[in-house]
């Protein structure tokens, strides 16, 4: 079958996993409206690494010494971060700076500086603190990324960190819980015809 139009609204992390929405024919207009929603995560990070990436798939660049870190301060950390807060996007990212990806100059061993951007945090939770993994919820606003998070909240903490994995369970209204898996969306594109989407 032939579907002449697709669009998603908004990318994962090739490491990530979650919903991801896919919109055919004419429901592609509605892809700017789409990825303006709020995103809900649920990522785990690794404190004492910090990574080119930010996350478990860079080459290290850093470690510290996450033993001290109590529950008490890591929650007290998060704390600090919910809201509008500056973020600076990591290297290893599509966002564009003078017209260039800046994963593309990084893969090219550049690093250049970053202008931070205010993203809204609305709420950070810790779902487990087993050392030196901490199991965070988080939902925020369009443009935030989970791996700067965990590379803020490692500094923050005075230990490094990284983002050792990352599931995205909601996008505005839709719920990882009503979301197919990618071998189902193909046969489901495969059981209808072309007209369906047009």
């Amino acid at each position: 079958m032939n579907v002449k139009k697709v669009g998603h609204a908004g990318t994962l992390d090739p490491f990530a996993t979650g919903v991801l929405l896919v919109c055919t024919g004419k429901a592609t207009k509605k892809v700017p409206e789409l990825m303006e929603s709020e995103k809900e995560y649920i990522g785990t990070i690794e404190l004492g690494v910090q990574t080119d990436t930010d996350d478990v798939t860079g080459e290290v660049i850093a470690r510290g010494d996450p033993s001290p870190i109590r529950f008490e301060k890591v929650e007290e950390v998060c704390r600090r971060f919910e809201g509008s807060v500056p973020q600076i996007p990591p290297m290893y990212s599509a966002k564009k700076v003078n017209g260039r990806r800046l994963y593309k100059l990084a893969r090219q061993g550049k690093v250049i500086e970053r202008q931070p951007k205010i993203v809204t945090i609305r709420a950070l939770d810790i779902l487990d603190y087993n050392p030196p993994f901490i199991t965070i919820h988080v939902v925020c606003s369009k443009g935030t990324y989970i791996r700067a998070l965990a590379r803020d909240m490692g500094n923050e903490l005075g230990c490094k960190g990284n983002l050792h994995s990352l599931t995205r369970t909601r996008v505005g209204d839709y719920r990882i819980e009503e979301s197919m898996t990618l071998d189902d969306f193909k046969e489901l594109l495969g059981n209808f015809s072309e007209d369906v989407f047009q």
